[in-house]
């Protein structure tokens, strides 16, 4: 039974320990009881993560428990053997790759939320019921758009986009918005998948030099096959008819809604241009860009009360727009922050089981004794536990033997293997809460036999046609 817990474990997060440094000596805790009691500490924690919707019990509650009570044993036992300081250290750095993971996330909430307001997903669902499109045509839409878009703009961001969609359009029909979830979660890990800026994951490997940018293109086939053949089965349990009810009257964007749609596409350029000429974190370009949707909130304030000013008859209803008083503290605030502090828990948990130092012990096994592509195919499965990123940080970090071929492979399933599993992916547990109610875990893993099927199909065409 701890080989198996081991084996899940082996590509959470690299060893703690290398990232630290030689500066402090780190203990091997596997066979003590503190090691035991840390699994036993996750392992509950992340089980009522899996019943949040028979519980009700937010998801991010028992995984910051678990990530404190795991620290506080740690420093307590490093401490009294004479370490208090490699401890310290080795939770800042848990602490700086979950400050990137938080900021990049709240910028691109920040912006979901500040559309929502302008009413621009709104125009978009009466534009898409006055089109007339089926239940079944806007799942492919939705999906479609969720697998092309996520090659430029991330596929959290895509996912995020889609599923306000998916909500507006069909929110009286649960069974559409849950299995179009699915099918958007899906569509934008396969296009992430084949782009170094469709995800966090391929973003590391071209970062760090394994990957060019046009050999990302060798997995679009296999992206593409990823995506479709879930798809195509799960588009027999649509619901039939038409969402909207007959409704011929379109919602107005307010002022400056398309211009924040606009400023959104640029933070995502932004983002990437600091990554690719500047080396710096993409995050850094998602906070520059925060800083575009500030500015334009002041500038909307100010035009508001002009405008307001230069009025001399009463307000009437079809002029309101014209006195909206936008603050962009009101869509910081409705961050999905459950979501937020859901990650906080799990980077910081796993985090500390690495440095206690079962990480180490269940990597040498996996690559070492699997092989390449029985270790690169497990890595995908691994990534629907937790997530990819930190999935493929580990790869890097350990930097086995391979021949590109597998660099591509494991870079495809770490992709992709996170959307067997809704909380495999950031696209999936932000999903999940801004969903909620209607895309879940277990609504998630009622798909996931079709997903697998789709998750096996593209290895075998990648393996076929990149060999």
């Amino acid at each position: 039974m701890k080989h198996m817990f081991l084996l899940l474990l082996a590509l959470f997060l690299p060893n703690i320990a290398l990232a630290s440094g030689a500066a402090h000596e780190t203990l091997n805790l596997t066979d003590h009881w503190l090691g035991y009691t840390a699994l036993v500490i996750f392992t509950l924690a992340y089980s009522l993560v899996i019943l949040e919707e028979k519980l009700h019990l937010r998801k991010s509650k028992p995984v910051l428990l678990a990530a404190g009570l795991i620290w506080i044993f740690i420093a307590a036992y490093y401490g009294a053997h004479g370490m208090p300081d490699a401890a310290e250290v080795a939770i800042r750095h848990n602490f700086l790759e979950y400050a990137e993971l938080f900021f990049f996330l709240l910028v691109a909430m920040t912006y979901i939320n500040a559309m929502l307001e302008r009413n621009v997903f709104d125009a978009l669902r009466d534009y898409l019921v006055a089109k007339g499109f089926t239940y079944k045509a806007l799942f492919w839409l939705t999906g479609i758009l969720a697998f092309f878009i996520s090659p430029i703009a991330d596929n959290l961001t895509t996912s995020l986009i889609m599923c306000a969609v998916v909500l507006a359009v069909g929110k009286d029909e649960p069974k559409f918005v849950a299995i179009s979830c699915v099918n958007i979660v899906v569509g934008a890990n396969a296009g992430g998948a084949f782009s170094p800026f469709g995800d966090i994951t391929t973003l590391m490997v071209w970062q760090k030099g394994i990957v060019q940018f046009t050999e990302f293109f060798d997995l679009f086939i296999p992206s593409v096959v990823n995506f479709v053949v879930p798809a195509f089965i799960m588009q027999f349990a649509l619901p039939d008819g038409k969402p909207g009810g007959g409704s011929t009257q379109m919602t107005q964007i307010k002022h400056g809604g398309l211009t924040i749609v606009g400023l959104f596409i640029l933070t995502i350029i932004t983002a990437v241009s600091f990554h690719n000429f500047l080396h710096l974190p993409p995050v850094f370009g998602m906070m520059a860009g925060l800083a575009y949707l500030k500015f334009f909130g002041y500038y909307l304030r100010k035009t508001s009360h002009n405008n307001l000013n230069k009025l001399e008859q009463p307000i009437s209803h079809e002029s309101a727009d014209v006195v909206d008083d936008y603050d962009i503290f009101d869509s910081i605030a409705k961050a999905e922050w459950d979501t937020l502090f859901f990650f906080y828990g799990v980077i910081l948990a796993v985090g500390g089981l690495g440095f206690i130092g079962y990480l180490g012990m269940a990597s040498e096994f996996i690559y070492g004794e699997l092989g390449a592509t029985t270790a690169n195919v497990l890595v995908g499965i691994l990534s629907a536990i937790v997530d990819n990123i930190p999935v493929m940080f580990a790869v890097l970090t350990m930097n086995p033997e391979m021949p590109h071929s597998q660099w591509l492979l494991v870079t495809l399933t770490a992709g992709v293997g996170g959307s067997l599993l809704s909380v495999g992916s950031a696209a999936g547990v932000a999903l999940m809460g801004q969903a909620r109610g209607y895309y879940t875990f277990f609504a998630h893993l009622k798909w996931a036999p079709v997903i697998a099927l789709g998750y096996g199909a593209s290895i075998y065409v990648h393996l076929l046609i990149n060999g």
